[in-house]
């Protein structure tokens, strides 16, 4: 029988993972309030909130999966995430449709050391603690979970640190202030591999009850940066550190940017996640570098 997903969001990752679902001959119904979405016979697009449970619950009739991928604005996370997440929680609970969460790695907090997905979850800033406390209530409410987590995005259409202050300085020669250290490893995530990390979650019955890891590409900015110039064939990289006035000054023009010094890591600490487990189970593997930002240059 032909499979029905749900997907809730309709950004790139939501509207990635349900073109690969559809590619594959499964069916999506994919929700967001404005009912966007790619084109595709397997996929529905349909206009409705998650926050709304009776509504969410009427579309899970007849799903295999419930994937999320919907969230609030980057700043609203502490006082609108819990309430989104709280109603896909209920309307898991009164279907008893397996959940695969889109998640990030804010809830570990600071980690010296390999990030692997067994960690606790000591984030202290508010958005690190919304995303743990989220995870830490479906995953004690007993109802089929699993939560996807993810680096920082890189690749075409992601909205990240590195392709929104980096990746535009880079393809046009200019120079890059970068808020975070320039020359210690860090771990990404390309979009397309977050998509299909999600896909082979609902494939997989030993996904449940714990967490998985997106493969990454770990490098620093300006080795990730050097790539993209060599792809592009654009001069080599200008980058300097971004100092806290130059952020407090960024964070004028957009919420997003005061928010983003929770998230900030400890100077000459590395953030590198492992995603073994991922690869050895669920047979996800990182794509190239340059083949990823070969399809931002061409989306840019």
């Amino acid at each position: 029988m032909q499979k029905l997903h749900v997907i809730t969001g309709a950004g790139v990752t939501a509207s990635r993972t349900a073109m690969l679902l559809a590619e594959d001959g499964e069916r999506v119904r994919l929700v967001s309030r404005k009912g966007a979405g790619p084109e595709h016979p397997l996929i529905e697009r349909v206009a409705a909130d998650a926050s709304d449970t009776a509504e969410l619950t009427r579309l899970l009739d007849g799903a295999d999966t419930l994937i999320n991928c919907a969230a609030p604005a980057y700043h609203l996370w502490p006082s609108h995430f819990p309430a989104l997440a709280g109603s896909l929680l209920e309307a898991v609970k009164r279907t008893s449709v397996p959940y695969v969460m889109l998640g990030n790695l804010y809830g570990y907090g600071l980690v010296d050391g390999p990030i692997t997905p067994d960690l606790p979850l000591l984030a202290k800033g508010p958005k690190g603690r919304v995303r743990a406390a989220m995870w830490e209530e479906a995953v004690s409410s007993g109802a089929p979970v699993t939560e996807v987590r993810a680096a920082q995005f890189y690749g075409r259409g992601v909205m990240s640190e590195f392709s929104l202050l980096v990746q535009p300085q880079v393809l046009s020669g200019a120079l890059a202030l970068v808020p975070s250290e320039l020359d210690v490893p860090h771990s990404y995530a390309a979009i397309g591999d977050v998509a299909r990390t999600l896909v082979a979650a609902t494939r997989d019955d030993r996904v449940w009850g714990r967490a998985w890891h997106v493969p990454v590409a770990t490098l620093s900015v300006r080795a990730l940066a050097t790539r993209l110039a060599d792809v592009a064939g654009a001069p080599s990289p200008r980058l300097e550190p971004m100092t806290e006035r130059e952020l407090a000054l960024l964070a004028f023009t957009d919420p997003f940017w005061a928010e983003l010094r929770e998230v900030l890591h400890t100077p000459g600490l590395p953030y590198v996640v492992d995603y073994s487990e991922t690869e050895e189970v669920l047979g996800v593997k990182p794509s190239p570098v340059d083949e990823v930002l070969a399809e931002a240059v061409q989306a840019a």
